[in-house]
C-alpha cells in the first residue's frame, strides 16, 4: 500500500504493507518462476543468467550466483548504500508509515533538511551577477531550473542571519558545512560567498552538499561543503542522479549504459543540455573503487574520461587509473578535438568535436597493454615474463563470465606472440607453478603452433608408417606439404616408399630432413641398434596419441571461444544451455588433459 495516512508504526507494520515483489521490481526486471517464486538478473554482481530469486511468500530474496539474501529492509540497504535507520524510514514513506528513531541512532536526514533551506537562499539569490554569468556561459533557463543553481551573494552572514530567523541553528550549520567557524575567536560566518552555486546530490537525488564558483578569477575557484555525515567525495559523482535515469534498467538491458566523466560542474550541466546525459563529474578527486562499485550497481557498462589533456595527460590518467575500475568496466580516455574543455566547444556550437571525442580515444585495456610491451623487451623471454607478471591482476580472474579479464588475456596476447588458451592454462595452474619458465613461453607461444604439431605428426609417422592407421582420417590439414604426403602414404610400407613418391618434389627435402631427425641414432652403436629402433618406435606411437589428443583440445577449445562469443546475445534460456555447453566441454579438455599426463 503506498501513500494514505501518516502514522506511527514499527517495523513488522511497514513489512506488512509493502510487497517484496514491488520493492524489489523497481531495481530488477522480475519473471515468475513457479509457485510464489519470481526471478531475475542479481543487482549485486554481474550476470547474464538469471540466479537470483525472491519469494513472495516468505518475503525474501536470494542469490544463488553471490550469495546474497534477506528481506526488503536488507535489500534496500544494499541496493541503496543506507544505514537500517535510513532503510527503515525511506520504505516506511512508501508504506505510509511514520516511526520513531531510536535513541541515539545516527541520521543524515537532518542534513538534508538544512542543505534544502539553504539551496532556497541560493536560488532565491540567483536574479542578478549569478544568473547573467550562466547565461553567458551558454545555459538556457530550463537547463538553469532543472539543475537548481543558484548564487550565494556577497556578505559575511547572509545565510546565517536567515537561519537564526527560521530556526535553523549554528551547530546544524556548522555540520552541514555551510559555516565556517574561526577557531581563534569562534566566530562563525557563511562559507559560500559571491559565487554560483552547484546543489549537488546523490545518486538518489538526496541533497548531500554543494559547490561554489566564483565569478572571476580569484582563488580557489572553486569550493566544495566540507566531509560530512552526508557529504563524501570519493563516492559521489555530480550529475549522476540524472545520468542513471539513462541506464536504470540495469547491465543486459537497454539504454544508456556508457558514463562519460568530465573535469568539472559546467562541463556535465552544458553536455546534459546537448543531450549527452551520460555525462558525471568526479568532485576533485580521481574515480574509486567506491565509484566503480556504485556505478556497476546502477548498470553501467562503459567508462569514457573527456579531460583537458593532450596525449600524454591521457596516457597518464588512464595508467593512473585504479585497476578496479578498469576490470569492472571499457574504459576508454578522449579529449575535444579543438582543445577546449567540453563546455566551451558546445558553447561554440562544437557539438560534432563532442561527438567525435565520444566515438574515438585511447582505450584504457589496449594502452596498458601498449605500455607493458613498450616497458619492456617483448623479444625476449625475461621481457614476456615481466610483461604478463605486470599484467597478471587484470587476466587472472578465469570467469567465463568477466569478459575484461578476458579481453585483457586476448589483447596480451597478439604483442607477446601467445596461445589465448595456453596463457588461460598458465593463469590456472599458476598455484601449482609459481614460476614462468622460459619452456612454458615456449610452450605459450604461437609461432605456426598448428602446422608445427602436423609437421611433428608427420616426422612420428615416417619413423613408422603403419602409425597412420590409428589416424580417422577426418583431420584437416593446415600445412599444405602435410596433406600432400598424409595422402601418398595411404597404404605405404616404409618411410622409402613415401619418400619415393616424392623425389624431385619440393616436398622432398622436408623428408628428407624429418627421416634424419627422426631416426638420428647419434653415437648408438651398431650393437643397441635393435633396442634404439624399438624406443624410437614405441615414442613415435606415443607421440602420435599425444599430438592427436592436442589437436582434439584445440578444436574442443575453438568451440567454447565461439560460444562465449555467442551467448551475450542470445536469448535468456539459450544463455542457460550454452554456459551448460561450456562447462561440459571445458571438463572434456581437462579429461583429455589428465588422460595425457597419465599416458606420459
Amino acid at each position: 500500500m503506498k501513500g494514505g495516512e501518516t502514522h506511527m508504526g514499527t517495523k513488522e507494520e511497514v513489512r506488512s504493507r509493502l510487497s517484496i515483489a514491488d520493492v524489489v521490481g523497481e531495481y530488477v526486471r522480475l519473471t515468475p518462476a513457479g509457485k510464489g517464486r519470481l526471478k531475475g538478473l542479481c543487482p549485486f554482481h554481474k550476470e547474464k543468467s538469471p540466479s537470483f530469486q525472491v519469494d513472495t511468500e516468505q518475503g525474501y530474496y536470494y542469490c544463488f550466483g553471490c550469495k546474497a539474501g534477506g528481506d526488503i529492509f536488507s535489500f534496500v540497504q544494499q541496493t541503496e548504500n543506507l544505514s537500517f535507520g535510513d532503510a527503515l524510514r525511506k520504505l516506511a514513506e512508501k508504506a505510509g508509515v511514520q516511526v520513531e528513531l531510536k535513541y541515539g541512532e545516527k541520521s543524515s536526514r537532518d542534513l538534508y533538511e538544512v542543505n534544502a533551506f539553504a539551496l532556497a537562499y541560493f536560488r532565491e539569490h540567483l536574479p542578478g551577477p549569478g544568473l547573467e554569468y550562466l547565461r553567458r556561459r551558454g545555459l538556457s533557463d530550463e537547463t538553469i531550473a532543472a539543475f537548481e543553481l543558484g548564487y550565494a551573494p556577497e556578505g559575511w552572514d547572509g545565510l546565517l542571519k536567515l537561519a537564526r530567523t527560521r530556526g535553523v541553528s549554528e551547530r546544524q550549520l556548522l555540520e552541514a558545512g555551510l559555516l565556517i567557524e574561526n577557531p581563534e575567536n569562534g566566530r562563525v560566518y557563511d562559507r559560500f560567498r559571491g559565487r554560483v552555486m552547484f546543489p549537488i546530490r546523490d545518486h538518489l537525488g538526496r541533497l548531500v552538499g554543494f559547490g561554489g564558483r566564483v565569478l572571476g578569477d580569484e582563488k580557489p575557484k572553486y569550493l566544495n561543503t566540507p566531509e560530512t555525515e552526508a557529504f563524501k567525495k570519493g563516492e559521489l559523482l555530480y550529475g549522476l542522479d540524472k545520468a542513471r535515469s539513462g541506464f536504470k534498467d540495469g547491465p543486459g538491458k537497454e539504454g544508456q549504459s556508457e558514463v562519460v566523466v568530465v573535469e568539472g560542474y559546467m562541463d556535465v550541466i552544458t553536455m546534459h543540455q546537448h543531450g549527452f546525459t551520460g555525462a558525471v563529474a568526479s568532485l576533485g578527486t580521481a574515480l574509486t573503487a567506491d565509484h566503480a562499485t556504485l556505478l556497476e550497481r546502477l548498470g553501467a557498462q562503459s567508462i569514457t574520461l573527456m579531460f583537458d589533456q593532450d596525449e600524454a595527460g591521457l596516457k597518464a590518467t588512464l595508467l593512473g587509473l585504479d585497476q578496479v575500475i578498469g576490470a569492472k568496466f571499457r574504459v576508454r580516455a578522449t579529449s575535444v578535438p579543438s582543445g577546449k574543455d567540453p563546455a566551451d566547444a558546445l558553447a561554440a556550437g562544437d557539438d560534432a568535436g563532442i561527438r567525435q571525442a565520444l566515438a574515438s580515444g585511447l582505450d584504457e585495456a589496449h594502452y596498458r597493454v601498449q605500455a607493458a610491451v613498450e616497458k619492456y623487451d617483448s623479444g625476449t623471454s625475461d621481457g614476456k615474463r615481466k610483461i604478463l607478471m605486470e599484467l597478471l591482476p587484470r587476466m587472472q580472474n578465469l570467469d567465463p563470465l568477466d569478459e575484461g579479464a578476458e579481453r585483457m588475456r586476448t589483447l596480451a596476447c597478439e604483442p607477446l606472440g601467445l596461445k589465448p588458451e595456453a596463457l588461460f592454462d598458465w593463469i590456472a595452474g599458476r598455484s601449482k607453478r609459481k614460476m614462468l619458465t622460459d619452456t612454458h613461453l615456449a610452450a605459450m607461444s604461437t609461432s605456426h603452433a598448428e602446422e608445427d604439431r602436423e609437421v611433428a605428426l608427420l616426422k612420428q609417422l615416417l619413423v613408422d608408417p603403419s602409425l597412420l592407421a590409428k589416424l580417422d582420417g577426418s583431420m584437416p590439414w593446415r600445412n599444405e606439404a602435410v596433406r600432400k604426403v598424409m595422402l601418398a602414404a595411404q597404404g605405404a610400407q616404409s618411410p622409402d616408399a613415401i619418400l619415393e613418391v616424392f623425389r624431385g618434389q619440393p616436398e622432398e627435402p622436408l623428408l628428407i630432413r624429418l627421416m634424419f631427425e627422426g631416426r638420428d641414432a647419434g653415437t648408438i652403436g651398431r650393437a643397441n641398434s635393435e633396442q634404439y629402433e624399438q624406443k624410437v618406435n614405441g615414442y613415435a606411437a606415443a607421440a602420435v596419441d599425444d599430438i592427436q589428443v592436442t589437436m582434439s583440445i584445440d578444436a574442443m577449445r575453438s568451440e567454447v571461444d565461439l560460444l562465449k562469443k555467442q551467448v551475450s546475445s542470445a536469448p535468456l534460456p539459450e544463455q542457460l544451455s550454452m554456459l551448460k555447453q561450456i562447462q561440459e566441454l571445458q571438463r572434456a579438455i581437462e579429461a583429455e588433459k589428465r588422460g595425457r599426463r597419465s599416458l606420459a
